[in-house]
């Protein structure tokens, strides 16, 4: 009985002692600062980035832009929850705390031809183009192509979404009707099962898990998109395979072709010297410092296909972008393996399609070479199958501006 009583005093001796395992984080040790100070100094230097739907890869971006830049009260980037990459603009425009957005090439056109927004091209820049998105577009096996889905049913995904948008354009462009709905990918998957809709649609950057894991006995594929001169202004050709989707394919089918849209990486263009202005150009100055960071696990492997250098018809780059791009390009000459890689590119063109090389236009030029990249994809993947036991080839992009 002793015994017992005794323990229980030392259980409760254990309860009652303070807690010495744990460390408070210095960033809470606040001591002797005033709280009119400490909202100052939390507040100085925090940029507030607009990303998207909480599972697509613009939000992953935003994240991992806070992940490797971060810098206590000397740089602090805020990823936002939104709407998706079609209002990721109007939040650049009109949303109180938003400094810097990612969002699609063919968003800001829309913006300006049919919104009218006045001074758009003034008030909005861009500081990167980043990778593609992919058109996915998702229908039962009795659909075989975007004609079959006239008159039917279409999920394009939430109203403010980039599929919301590119799938409107897709679908003008080529005069095909179809009776659009505005719901979310769950909804979509639930409606699209049941026969209530014919297809959904869903601009990501691929492979993206919530496709590559429906199962095959769902009876679903990826409808092609061709890519034509009708998307040859804000598009590029893209294509999945049958490694990145096995149970979406066709049968006897090994790829399927679709378009993609360049995502950008936005900014709102505040007076030079404004408090707001000095915020972006930091993070700006941080991105391109610290850019070998984006090149590593565990950050996104689309971030290894941003070619810095690369233009984005119709917008103009921010001027602090403008300025480390011609740093790093003085600092960093063009390499031999960018200049062999120039060398292939000029090859590929040459056994293009004298018409289509006849008519090229900037935009056409750069889904040449997006083609030309996933080509040269495929036949470094066959060289690797080929010869298992050789290091693969890093991929270079080249600094030259396509």
């Amino acid at each position: 009985m002793r015994h017992l009583i005794s323990a229980a005093f030392a259980a409760c001796a254990m309860l009652s002692a303070p807690a010495h395992g744990q460390s408070i984080p210095e960033t809470l040790k606040q001591t002797g600062t005033s709280e009119a100070a400490l909202k100052e100094r939390r507040n100085a230097w925090t940029v507030g980035v607009a990303g998207g739907l909480m599972s697509g890869t613009y939000m992953i971006f935003a994240n991992e832009l806070a992940r490797a830049l971060d810098d206590g009260d000397n740089l602090r980037i805020l990823p936002m929850v939104t709407y998706g990459a079609a209002s990721n603009i109007d939040d650049l425009l009109y949303l109180r705390g938003v400094d810097v957005a990612v969002t699609q090439s063919d968003v800001f056109e829309y913006f300006k031809n049919e919104r009218k927004i006045s001074n758009l091209n003034n008030r909005i820049h861009y500081i990167i183009r980043l990778p593609v998105s992919e058109v996915h577009i998702l229908a039962r096996r009795d659909i075989k192509s975007l004609e079959d889905l006239r008159g039917k049913k279409v999920s394009f995904g939430p109203a403010g979404a980039g599929s919301s948008l590119t799938g409107t354009i897709i679908f003008q462009r080529l005069g095909i009707e179809v009776e659009q709905l505005n719901v979310n990918e769950a909804a979509g998957m639930q409606k699209l099962k049941s026969g209530e809709i014919a297809a959904m649609i869903r601009l990501v950057g691929k492979p993206i898990d919530f496709f590559a894991r429906i199962p095959a006995e769902d009876g679903l594929h990826l409808l092609p998109i061709p890519f034509s001169k009708k998307f040859a202004d804000y598009y590029t050709i893209g294509e999945f395979t049958r490694d990145q989707y096995p149970n979406l394919m066709p049968e006897g089918q090994t790829k399927v072709d679709t378009i993609a849209v360049p995502a950008v990486l936005a900014a709102f263009n505040w007076s030079r010297g404004s408090e707001r202005q000095k915020k972006i150009e930091r993070m700006v100055e941080r991105m391109f410092a610290n850019w070998s960071k984006f090149q590593q696990p565990p950050f996104h492997p689309k971030w290894r296909d941003v070619n810095l250098a690369a233009t984005v018809p119709g917008w103009t780059r921010l001027d602090s972008a403008e300025r480390e791009l011609q740093k790093l390009e003085a600092a960093q000459p063009t390499t031999n393996a960018a200049s062999e890689l120039n060398r292939e590119f000029q090859n590929y063109l040459k056994r293009a399609d004298s018409s289509r090389d006849a008519h090229r236009t900037p935009q056409s030029r750069e889904a040449l070479f997006a083609e030309f990249l996933a080509w040269r994809d495929r036949q470094e993947s066959l060289s690797a199958r080929a010869e298992p036991a050789t290091e693969a080839k890093p991929a270079v992009r080249s600094k030259s501006r396509k």
